[in-house]
């Protein structure tokens, strides 16, 4: 089995079963003895479904090995939001998890999402109409985008209640006229700085040194939110996120405590991704039961295709490739294939094009092209595994035909997992 630490990230739209995935890496049937799950990117958005011992939580914030006792780090690259964060706190109680608050562990540089931010956010989504880029209404977009050209308020910044006050004075000033003509509101200034200490009070706040802490007692789950296709600046621009959702942050973060990873990606036996944007395999007929993923006002419908080996062929590549493949869904039965090529007016193509890191108009162009591209679908043979092991050139180590952990099967090649 795994010998090292893993990262786990979406190779899709999101969605895949990452959350359930980590959840089973966390338990005992896994035996890994995991000492922290560690969240690389995005913030109170994420939505991981976990089925354990007769207990369903959507994970958003905590990590999903929660279930187990392990504990959480919420790393610089994650945007806490926490008032969202207290209420997860209190389902996950009512779920028999003692004191959640005591499992987690927040980087203080790491950016704060206030009320403020998702009321912007939800305004600017309302004023685009029929051209919304997508968005779960969380406020991540306005949390990354306000604090590339501001001093933003941080999750240190808690424990300052005048400088709080004052970034967050400056942060309604600055969304002011874009949120006052909209229907959004938010609590007053000191209300919230008054909500943020009390936050303070009840996590525990710490530096960079707390990776390499949690190292030396066992190992790490990095849990990546999202997924590639979505990524700020690999997915198919402006259908994107603002977040770093490949495993840069969390190989990054390896480096710096002198250790490296082994990158698990997970995929579903089919497609699926949120509202806007391309979908090459998109199939209308596709019927599939989907308790957890329903339309939303800001995300849109949810929408599912065939499984899309080129795709995935290209977010394995920007993500600088992956040592393993979590398959999910191998229950549901109703499609049998997938893309093994594009039909476009210049012939057929099988392979999209990396491009370099940071060019969105590489990204746009990509996005362009999957408007107009045909895929062309083969039928899978019965034996799936070593055909999209050969098809995208990497081990499928872990399977999963239900939502359970029971459901979750190592597969030979893990004696190889490293």
């Amino acid at each position: 089995m795994f010998r090292s630490h893993v990262v786990v990230v979406d190779l899709g739209f999101g969605d895949a079963g990452k959350g359930a995935t980590v959840d089973w890496l966390c338990s005992a049937e896994a035996g890994l003895d995991v000492s922290a799950v560690v969240r690389f990117n995005g913030g109170a958005q994420a939505a991981h479904n976990v089925i354990a011992e007769g207990r369903h939580h959507t994970f958003a914030q905590f990590g999903s090995g929660t279930f187990s006792g392990v504990p959480t780090l919420l790393s610089q690259h994650v945007l806490v939001e926490p008032i969202a964060l207290a209420g997860e706190a209190r389902q996950l109680a009512t779920l028999g998890v003692p004191d959640p608050l005591a499992l987690l562990y927040i980087d203080g540089r790491a950016l704060l999402t206030t009320p403020i931010h998702i009321a912007a956010n939800r305004a600017r989504e309302d004023a685009r109409g029929s051209s919304r880029h997508g968005s779960c209404g969380r406020g991540i977009g306005e949390t990354a985008a306000y604090a590339l050209d501001h001093d933003a308020p941080t999750v240190s910044d808690c424990l300052r209640p005048r400088v709080l006050r004052d970034k967050l004075q400056a942060l309604a000033a600055h969304y002011g006229a874009l949120i006052a003509p909209s229907e959004h509101r938010y609590e007053p200034i000191d209300t919230l700085v008054d909500m943020y200490q009390e936050f303070a009070a009840a996590v525990r706040i710490v530096g960079g040194e707390q990776l390499a802490h949690f190292a030396r007692r066992g190992r790490l789950v990095f849990e990546g939110a999202q997924g590639v296709l979505l990524d700020e600046w690999r997915g198919f621009h402006p259908h994107t996120t603002w977040s770093t959702v490949e495993p840069r942050n969390a190989r990054a973060m390896l480096s710096e405590i002198g250790s490296a990873g082994y990158v698990l990606g997970v995929s579903r036996t089919y497609m699926t991704r949120h509202g806007a944007g391309p979908l090459p395999t998109e199939d209308r007929a596709l019927d599939f039961p989907e308790p957890h993923n329903t339309t939303g006002r800001y995300q849109g419908e949810f929408r599912l295709g065939h499984l899309d080996p080129i795709l995935l062929r290209y977010a394995i590549a920007v993500s600088g490739g992956v040592d393993g493949l979590a398959l999910t869904h191998l229950d549901t039965q109703g499609t049998r294939y997938a893309a093994t090529e594009y039909a476009t007016a210049d012939g057929p193509i099988a392979h999209l094009p990396p491009g370099t890191w940071q060019d969105l108009t590489h990204q746009q162009h990509l996005t362009d092209f999957l408007a107009t591209a045909h895929p062309v679908l083969t039928e899978i043979p019965d034996d799936v595994l070593p055909w999209l092991a050969q098809t995208l050139d990497v081990p499928v180590v872990l399977t999963s035909n239900g939502p359970t952990r029971t459901h979750r099967t190592p597969t030979t090649a893990t004696v190889a997992a490293a």
